[in-house]
């Protein structure tokens, strides 16, 4: 909460410098803090720009949570501050345990849009089938809705109940943003044909994460009439069973589309999908192919995309190809890939090519830059840089070492990373210059703010010295760790190694792959975790 200070004080101050001052800081703390001080603190604090929206959620340990976890707290603002202030609020930011308390506490007769976050199977029905809110609020105001799963819930009945039921709830809903409290998506939308109940003719926004392709049709197929903008992030893509539909989309002026995982059916599937949209303003694309015989370079992209949308002002992409090479000569260089996007010129391209040739297979990336893609795969020694604020997940893999300023610029390229996967069976050639006297090993620490998974089950054992080292790495607490069993054993010198002790400390849970009989001392090396 806000620290006290004197009355006076503040009353020295004008009433605009005062609220340039709480405009920086946290306007429920703001509220806590000082309303009912006096008549003057009062108008400024409840200046309708200031409290027009109100967070009571906040991101920790990578989840939501209640900012205020006392029921006095909670009770005051519910007793004493939102009645005073409920006509000037418009957006509320809720957690789903204290959602009905709030709702329930005034009016709220302009509140137009409502944030539930971890919702859960009973708070969901609590809340849907509550008559006054159902019939009331949620039916004739709320027009921005955001809904994020409990990312604990892994039964289905969260998603799709709510799928099944929330447009005849909220009947006058013009944007819907529905995903998990983590990017990892949990529990997607897992219904084969999603109920016709999930339809609107009010819709214009959608962001989404489903399980296939075929849900991404559906969601197409005329049941959002007015859907302007559709934002859909897929788990996976199959070329099986999908409906087939050629009716145009004139309405749609913005679409993205995003999937972790490979995709073989690019001109099969995602391409007659695009020719669809014949009135295309804004497109993004962060997908990874395979091809058949040439990467998808600036001249594929102009001819088999661009071309078709005339309509088109912003295209944002990372299109990821692979290939398999079968020991082809004359193969394309970084060089012959850039000069495709010579006709680029108001949009700054990336691009490079990796050839692995123990796996016949080659990969290309190009994208636009800056990107706004939550996904980056097979990472290279070649990468070549840059900033990437919201990708949460990256895979690792070469032929050759990462060393350790790889990780340094990996851990700096990717501030906000979750989740991270390394595959690589080179030993690092430079451990020793790591060791050296002159070596300066605080600014050499790589750094993981964020991370909650970590595979390296599949990478030579200097990586996972690498990570489980802490003058090497260093990581917060309720680490997922993917490893196998014998490196793991071998690298912590049978699990009595001090060099790994703290990092292992903090691995919350564990895969261990390979080896079922495990040494007696594995659980007191990992304190805290759940073995698997």
């Amino acid at each position: 909460m806000l620290c006290s200070c004197s009355c006076f004080e503040l009353n020295d101050l004008t009433d605009e410098i005062l609220l340039l001052i709480f405009e920086k800081l946290d306007n429920l703390d703001i509220l806590y803090s000082l309303h009912g001080v006096n008549k003057r603190l009062n108008k400024i604090i409840h200046d309708p720009l200031f409290i027009s929206s109100l967070n009571f959620v906040k991101w920790s340990s990578n989840k939501f949570l209640n900012k205020f976890s006392s029921h006095v707290i909670l009770n005051r603002y519910c007793l004493q501050i939102l009645p005073d202030i409920s006509m000037k609020i418009k957006w509320l930011y809720i957690e789903s345990s204290s959602a009905k308390h709030i709702l329930h506490t005034a009016d709220y007769p302009n509140l137009y849009g409502l944030g539930l976050y971890n919702m859960k199977e009973k708070t969901a029905r609590r809340l849907f089938t509550d008559k006054n809110l159902s019939c009331g609020i949620f039916k004739k105001q709320i027009t921005r809705l955001i809904i994020t799963i409990d990312e604990k819930k892994k039964d289905l009945f969260t998603k799709v109940k709510i799928c099944s039921c929330i447009f005849s709830i909220f009947i006058n809903l013009t944007h819907l943003t529905f995903s998990e409290s983590s990017f990892e998506n949990i529990v997607r939308l897992l219904i084969d044909v999603p109920f016709r109940s999930f339809s609107s003719s009010s819709l214009l926004v959608l962001n989404i994460k489903i399980q296939s392709f075929s849900q991404c049709l559906y969601l197409l197929d005329g049941r959002f009439s007015q859907l302007q903008t559709l934002y859909v992030d897929l788990a996976k893509v199959l070329s099986i069973d999908l409906p087939e539909n050629k009716v145009k989309i004139p309405n749609l002026k913005c679409f993205v589309l995003s999937c972790p995982w490979e995709i073989s059916c690019y001109k099969e599937l995602i391409l007659p999908l695009l020719y669809r949209m014949t009135n295309l303003e804004k497109l993004g694309l962060y997908l990874t192919f395979y091809v058949k015989d040439t990467f998808i370079d600036g001249n594929h992209i102009k001819t088999n995309i661009l071309s078709h949308m005339p309509q088109l002002n912003i295209f944002a992409f990372h299109i990821h190809s692979l290939m398999f090479i079968n020991n082809q000569i004359n193969l394309p260089s970084k060089e012959d890939i850039q000069e495709t996007f010579i006709d680029f010129k108001h949009t700054k391209i990336i691009s490079y090519v990796d050839y692995f040739l123990e796996k016949q297979i080659g990969q290309c990336h190009v994208y636009s830059y800056p990107s706004e893609m939550q996904y980056y795969q097979n990472i290279t020694n070649h990468f070549p840089g840059g900033l990437y604020q919201y990708v949460r997940l990256i895979s690792l893999y070469d032929e050759h070492p990462f060393e350790h300023e790889f990780f340094i610029q990996i851990s700096q390229s990717f501030p906000f990373l979750e989740s991270l996967t390394l595959i690589n069976n080179q030993s690092q050639k430079y451990k020793q210059s790591y060791k050296s006297i002159n070596y300066d090993y605080n600014s050499s620490i790589v750094k993981y703010n964020h991370l909650i998974t970590l595979d390296i089950s599949k990478a030579h054992e200097d990586y996972i010295e690498e990570f489980l080292f802490n003058t090497k790495t260093y990581f917060h607490n309720n680490i997922f760790l993917d490893i196998n069993y014998k490196s793991l054993e071998r690298v912590t010198h049978n699990f009595t190694r001090d060099d790994t002790r703290i990092n292992c400390a903090k691995i919350n849970e564990i895969i261990l792959v390979g080896e079922k009989t495990y040494s007696r001392s594995l659980q007191d090396y990992f304190p805290i975790a759940i073995i698997h």
